[in-house]
Order: C-alpha cells, then structure tokens, then sequence
C-alpha cells in the first residue's frame, strides 16, 4: 500500500527532539503513566488506519485528541497546533526538530506540566511538544483526524501487549505480566535514548543471512526499512527494485528504492519475499549520525503479523505469529496513485500524485482528480485504506474509477499491474 511507505518516512524515523532539559522537575509526586482507581490492568481499544495505532487522549481534562501510538518518538508530539485554540496552552519556549527530508530545520514550542487520560491510565506533569506548522498532514495521509503522536511515555513504565486483531492495546504493570513460552518467543530490547532497539532481525537474498540492528517502530506503516550505508557497513540491495518516492519527513521530501528480500527472520520466526524501503543516504543516513547505531526499523506492515507483547521495563518484546497473516504476502500499490483525504469529514479523496508510465498515468488520471466511484463502490462506503486495498488488489485486475475534474465527470478503466 503506497500510503504505508509515505506514512513509515513521516513517523518511522522516530524524530529525535533536539532540545535541552526537555522534561523539567517539579516538586510533587507521580511521573509518567500510572492507574487510576487502584486498577493493574486496562485495555484501550484503538483505530488501526492506515497501518497506524491511533488512540484518543485527553489533555488537561478537556480537549479529546487522536494520537498516533509511534515507540519511534521519545516525547509527545502534537501536529495539529489548532487543536488548543480554544483553550491556549502556557508555552514555555521554541525547540528545534531534526528529522528526514531535503530541507531545513522544523520549530516547535513547548508545554509542560499537562495531564493526561487514556481510559483509567493518567499522566501528570506530561510535556508536549506543539509543532510551529502542520508539516505532516497526518490526517491526509490517515483519512481520519490525527492531532500528534505519543510514545517513549506510554511505554515507559508498562508493559504494552498490542493486539491487532482485536484492535486493542493491553497495559498492565510490569510485575503483573509473567512470561511463558507458549506467550510467543522472547527477545531482548536496548532502551537507547528512548527508543527500543532489537537485534532480533536478519535478511537474505537467498545466500546467507545478515543481521540487522533496528528501532521498534510502531509509528512506521511500512514492514522494513533499511539504510545501506552505515559506517562499516553496505547492506546489499535486492537483484530488483524500484525508485518511488518514499514521503515527506519534518523536513521535506525523502526519496528512495523499494525492493525485496526473500527471506528475513524475526527471531525464530521467517517471513519471506517481504518489501524493504531504501531511502537515499542524503534523506536519511546523514541525519542519523550521532545516534546509536542501527541499520534501519520495523514497522506495522510487519508487526501486525503477531501478538506483540512490548516491556521496557525488564527489556524485552514477545513475538506469537498469527499463522493466516504470516501467509499473507507483501504487496506495494498496482496502480500509480497517490491519495490525499480533504474536506471538514476527511472522506473527499484526491489524487496526490501519478506515477511515470503507471496504469493510471495511461489510463488519463491527473494530479487533482477527485474520487467519486472505486471498483463500483461510492468513495463514501470506503475509507482510504480500502481504496489502497483495491488499487493492490492483484496484478491483471481490471479497475474501474469515477473521478470529477473541473467540474466534470470522467470514466476510467485501467488494469493493475505490479511493479516490484
């Protein structure tokens, strides 16, 4: 699904906040998450779209927001400044924000001392960082509203099970979660400026197996990500694969290759002829320098394969495969589009962009169209994350689309074909 590539490049690089004494100390009690009502255990039902966990957060005891459950960012960070225009937060001073993309530094301000509610789980003395600028339209991408995304403080002090088929998150305290094998396989995590790195992970390109060092990525929609020039190291690239752009980061357009590998081990478990994303060393392994050494991360289109039981505190992840989704393959957008979702509902879809010599492309689509029918089916019975499974339905379906442009009504027909 194209979205997913563009979503894992906005989120999964994990967005290192570039500040100094970013969470100051007060005098009274309780940091971090902890439970209300004498509560051990909560479960927090959450929206998977577009491959992301989004929960609902309220904030001061008010304003109800969408977060983006995302281990790739150490602080909370809020996209959507608009949100507190009704009830202004006391901001304290501006920051800057190092992250991917060709251009220059984004600016944030900050707020401290906020609580936080998600069900029976609080957090007092919570800091936020509010973005300057929407840079990330995560709520285009989403096609729902998104309003930021949380993570190194959820997870901090919890253990977090997240549970894709049921769309829920479990929390509990760590001393309530005992490990037994029938759980999944254990492996161990590093906690290196809040972020969980595993060394759990190796590829294949069918001659031997090479290891990999990657961030926990839950924020990132795609499955692997990989930066082939690490210092020491060249990762090999696959026999085949594909320019496409891969997004837009803090700080502007990342571009890229998509390939694939046929085989990659998570812990004892092999998935196999999976789709990889190569940024370009100038979007991505410069801005990594100075951070911990790692090779790339892993994202949703993976994780959601398992039960993913993740514990900071004792340092480690659970991996149990759900069998009918370890068969399901990989698949990378057929048609050539890229959507964006507008209008005060989010559920106007809009061409983004075409791709060169693509189906659409010859099929006449241009920049600007809008949705109206997919595949018979009114964009109004369909999300953005339905039409993204149509348009990777299987290479020689045929694919019928209604779109207005300029006011007028125009039919396509175009038949899908796989490029990676």
């Amino acid at each position: 699904m194209k979205t997913l590539i563009v979503l894992l490049v906005l989120l999964g690089i994990g967005l290192p906040v570039q500040a100094d004494n970013l969470s100051r100390k007060v005098k009274d009690d309780t940091y971090g998450f902890f439970f209300t009502r004498k509560r051990v255990q909560t479960r927090i039902p959450f929206l998977f779209q577009s491959n992301l966990i989004i929960v609902s957060v309220c904030v001061n005891g008010a304003d109800s927001l969408r977060l983006i459950v995302d281990t790739g960012v150490g602080h909370t960070i809020i996209t959507d400044r608009t949100v507190f225009e009704k009830r202004p937060l006391t901001l304290t001073r501006q920051i800057k924000l190092k992250g991917m993309g060709e251009g220059s530094t984004a600016t944030a301000s900050v707020s401290i001392n906020n609580t936080l509610s998600i069900g029976c789980l609080r957090a007092e003395h919570h800091n936020l960082v509010i973005l300057d600028n929407d840079l990330l339209k995560l709520s285009e991408y989403a096609g729902v509203s998104v309003h930021g995304l949380i993570g190194y403080e959820l997870f901090a002090d919890l253990v977090v099970t997240i549970d894709f088929q049921r769309r829920e998150l479990i929390l509990m305290k760590p001393q309530q979660y005992h490990y037994r094998p029938r759980k999944g396989g254990r492996y161990p995590l590093m906690i290196l400026e809040r972020k969980a790195y595993l060394d759990a992970l190796s590829i294949s390109d069918g001659n031997q197996f090479q290891p990999l060092r990657v961030v926990l990525d839950t924020g990132a929609g795609q499955a692997l990500l990989l930066n082939r020039f690490q210092q020491g190291m060249t990762l090999p690239l696959p026999a085949k694969v594909v320019r496409v752009p891969l997004g837009s980061g803090f700080n502007g357009l990342i571009t890229g290759s998509i390939g694939r590998f046929q085989k990659v081990n998570v812990g004892c478990y092999q998935l196999s002829n999976m789709l990889v994303s190569f940024p370009d060393s100038s979007d991505f392994g410069k801005k990594l320098a100075g951070m911990p050494d790692r090779q790339g991360n892993i994202g949703c289109e993976l994780l959601r394969r398992f039960l993913v039981t993740i514990n900071y505190p004792d340092r480690y992840i659970v991996f149990k495969p759900i069998k009918r989704l370890m068969r399901e393959g990989f698949e990378h957008d057929m048609s050539g589009l890229e959507l964006r979702a507008k209008g005060a509902e989010l559920h106007n879809f809009f061409i983004d962009k075409v791709s060169r010599s693509s189906p659409a492309e010859q099929a006449g689509l241009q920049p600007g169209d809008e949705l109206l029918v997919v595949d018979n089916k009114p964009v109004i019975s369909l999300s953005i994350s339905d039409i993204y499974r149509i348009l990777q339905a299987g290479e020689g379906k045929s694919i019928g689309l209604i779109v207005q442009r300029n006011r007028q009504l125009v039919t396509v027909r175009f038949t899908l074909k796989r490029l990676i």
